[in-house]
């Protein structure tokens, strides 16, 4: 730290030098990390709320009484989309990863209350590293169930993993490498048979699939209307169009909720209470997220996800028309995976040409393959996209596979 400090300008000068080399989170070449909705009155008025809460803190209700009310009511508007039932409750965290947590402490909890001291997470290999983050945290295991042929969870496999340790049950609707959907119904029917919880992981589509299945695309049964689904988590900062720092955790039922929160009194400054990770929260996401869906409602996000889908269709059918390359799984809606069909493509040299052309494509590792996660603002730079990536598989075809290539290299969401 300088002695002195630097001025204003002089330290806003070293910021946008340090974040020269970064990607433009506006450029629309970016995938995943960053959800750019296409419209730039969200951003403003994210920009206008943020300022009014900048220097707020979520932690005490009693002297920041509208952000507690604006939390209730996301909490609330979000239970509407996949169908809460009555008398279920939630609250709001700082992303998908402090909502997994959150409701791993509940089902560590419940387990311990049946006399489970270590539960174990049943959880699909391809579920979210967060469930193996809680487990490390929690004191808890994570059993590996393996995908089928559609890199879905297999049931069969979860039936026979499944034992008195186990404490929930998961589920992701869609998932992140693939984006497919796991068969939530027959997974949570194994853990109401056991008495047990079934998870949804939701953080990505859960502000998605609810507009798919009302701009009549297919959906398979994910949500709270599903027998045995006790918990959903669904990240307002992906596909609900806010800065980051906004989830949600739901609970079926309000004593399940209860456990979430940590309360304390021994100490000379009266009750503590926090229903996540940490004690003071900042107040700007939250008034965010209310303010964004208070602006768009269902009508404004229905918009949203048609502008998405005409993406994700156009995307879809350019990667089809290249010979050689194919999806994995049947993924249902803007994130997908891209393998090689033909041995003689290196699927990862041809991802790092694409790169060169100034996209920032992510890269899963099993099995290698193109990962790609739309936004409704690469809606008008898909054709160019298709087109960069064909050239890419022409080039790669005429070359042969590179040693070069950067095999193994992963960007998170």
């Amino acid at each position: 730290m300088d002695e002195n400090g630097r001025s204003i300008e002089d330290v806003l000068a070293a910021i946008d030098q340090r974040r020269q080399p970064e990607p433009d989170v506006h450029g629309a070449r970016l995938f995943g990390l960053v959800y750019p909705s296409g419209d730039d009155t969200l951003e403003d008025l994210a920009r206008a709320v943020s300022e009014r809460y900048l220097f707020g803190n979520a932690l005490n209700p009693f002297r920041f009484p509208s952000v507690a009310e604006m939390e209730r009511e996301v909490v609330a508007n979000v239970g509407e989309l996949v169908h809460l039932p009555e008398g279920g409750g939630g609250s709001m965290t700082s992303g998908g990863t402090e909502s997994i947590l959150m409701s791993m402490l509940v089902n560590r909890e419940r387990a311990r209350q049946r006399g489970v001291e270590r539960p174990s997470i049943l959880a699909p290999f391809s579920a979210h590293p967060a469930y193996a983050k809680a487990a490390h945290l929690l004191g808890m295991d994570v059993v590996v169930v393996p995908l089928d042929a559609d890199h879905r969870a297999d049931v069969a496999a979860a039936r026979d993993l499944i034992d008195d340790r186990t404490g929930v049950v998961v589920a992701s609707a869609f998932s992140y490498p693939y984006g497919v959907m796991d068969p939530v119904t027959e997974l949570a029917a194994l853990a109401a048979e056991r008495g047990i919880a079934c998870h949804v992981d939701g953080c990505i589509g859960g502000f998605v699939l609810p507009f798919l299945e009302m701009l009549g695309r297919p959906v398979p049964p994910w949500d709270f209307r599903v027998p045995g689904v006790t918990e959903i988590s669904a990240d307002i900062h992906k596909y609900g169009y806010t800065p980051k720092g906004a989830s949600v955790i739901l609970h079926r039922d309000p004593d399940w909720q209860a456990l979430q929160w940590f309360l304390y009194d021994a100490w000379p400054s009266g009750i503590y209470g926090s229903p996540g990770i940490a004690g003071a929260r900042p107040s700007a996401p939250i008034a965010i997220a209310w303010a964004v869906q208070a602006h768009l409602g269902i009508a404004g996000y229905r918009a949203i996800a048609e502008t998405l889908l005409g993406a994700v269709d156009a995307f879809r059918a350019g990667v089809d028309a290249i010979v050689g390359l194919a999806f994995v799984g049947d993924p249902v809606g803007p994130v997908m995976a891209i393998e090689a069909t033909d041995p003689a493509l290196d699927i990862f040299a041809i991802a790092d040409d694409v790169d060169a052309h100034g996209w920032f494509l992510n890269r899963n590792t099993q099995p290698l393959s193109i990962h790609v996660m739309l936004s409704p603002a690469h809606a008008p730079l898909v054709d160019q996209l298709v087109a960069d990536l064909a050239a890419a598989v022409d080039r790669n075809r005429a070359a042969g596979p590179s040693d070069a290539a950067t095999h193994g290299e992963v960007r998170y969401s």
